[in-house]
């Protein structure tokens, strides 16, 4: 391709902490169910919206004149046997845990979280079962896998991600957490056009401020691009800035003052934005981790073309699709396409059906995989 784009928002980005606080409540339900029932429970939390504070911010520091307010809205299974299942107290509680974990400059008191759950639909919760039987598709949903990653999309993922490491900060204890990454590729050129909030506590004037944003220019091109890529590469950081108005919080989030958050605005379950492969639209984060095949089928479509790639190596690129139909069970998908470069289809067809049955048959691993927090959502 002449041309190629790629994004992805960092974990302290609005529409990132939307996606991570409506996994982490479903991940809370699905444990609390098992723990009171013994299996998981119907529930679909995924729709969340992020109402972002007010700041006055200056270098040095600032105060937060009106908190960050999250609220989640969903369904859920409220009773068992005639007894509670929910305290919606706690589990705001522990959303405001969690969102402090990601941006460890957010403080309780800059917060506010409401949930706003109701029962699901007889007819849905009716066709639900958390068993030893493939479960029955709760949507008809589709949802796509590629591999392998190209070399821009893995440089945009991994530069968000070494910003946001253990060692970025480190290296860079200004950076605050909300990092997004947008690659453009023209030809053999690459740009990164970086926009990355700075905690003010942590930045003592303009000048400081600049040689920090050329530090870590300076150590991405010299450290980290030549590890993905022996392109060219442009690194542009807050090209927004003026002297009077340089990208500093207090929090290290613009959720404080400048931005809101919505699920499904973001990243795509392999966390990337990547507008020139197909995609689905399908909101990973929240849903149940039992039958919504929107949630299930993306991680599953995934693992085969990851693979595909991995068993076949001649293999060049594979698209993965796949389409559920309601009430069915997941193990039977309405449609299963694979497409690929590099080998002939009929060479290597037993072998990706063989691989697919393996993936579908891993139904359980699927499900709890998602409780263990290893596949990525967003």
């Amino acid at each position: 391709m002449p041309v190629e784009i790629v994004e992805r928002k960092g974990k302290g980005h609005p529409d990132s902490l939307c996606d991570g606080a409506a996994e982490e409540l479903s991940v809370a339900l699905s444990e609390t169910y098992r723990q009171r029932t013994g299996s998981i429970l119907h529930h679909n939390v995924d729709k969340a919206v992020l109402v972002g504070g007010s700041s006055e911010c200056k270098f040095g520091g600032g105060k937060i004149i009106k908190p960050i307010k999250l609220y989640i809205v969903g369904r859920a299974t409220q009773e068992f046997n005639g007894k509670k299942l929910i305290d919606r107290r706690q589990l705001e509680g522990r959303l405001k845990n969690w969102m402090m974990g990601q941006v460890p400059h957010l403080k309780d008191k800059h917060l506010e979280v409401e949930l706003l759950i109701r029962p699901g639909s007889k007819d849905l919760v009716s066709i639900f079962a958390d068993n030893d039987e493939p479960p029955r598709a709760n949507d008809t949903s589709l949802a796509v896998g590629f591999a392998p990653l190209s070399q821009l999309e893995k440089l945009v993922l991994e530069t968000e991600k070494f910003l946001n490491s253990r060692e970025g900060k480190q290296k860079f204890p200004a950076l605050g957490e909300d990092i997004k990454v947008m690659g453009v590729r023209k030809g053999e050129m690459i740009t990164l056009t970086v926009a990355a909030a700075f905690v003010a506590g942590e930045v003592k004037d303009i000048k400081s401020y600049e040689e920090m944003k050329r530090n870590i220019v300076d150590c991405l091109k010299d450290e980290f691009v030549p590890r993905y890529t022996r392109r060219q590469v442009n690194i542009v950081i807050n090209n927004a800035d003026t002297p009077e108005a340089p990208y500093l919080t207090i929090t290290g989030t613009s959720a404080e003052a400048g931005d809101d958050g919505q699920v499904g605005r973001g990243n795509r379950a392999n966390g990337l934005i990547t507008p020139y492969r197909p995609m689905s639209l399908e909101a990973v984060a929240g849903k149940n981790p039992v039958s919504h095949v929107g949630k299930i089928y993306s991680i599953m479509s995934q693992v085969i073309a990851d693979r595909i790639v991995e068993r076949i190596p001649e293999t060049q690129q594979v698209y993965v699709y796949m389409v559920s139909q309601i009430n069915e069970p997941i193990t039977r998908p309405q449609a299963l396409n694979v497409e690929l470069w590099g080998v002939e289809a009929g060479k290597v067809r037993d072998e990706i059906k063989k691989i697919a049955d393996e993936v579908l048959g891993s139904w359980r691993e699927i499900r709890d995989g998602f409780l263990s927090r290893r596949w990525p959502v967003y």
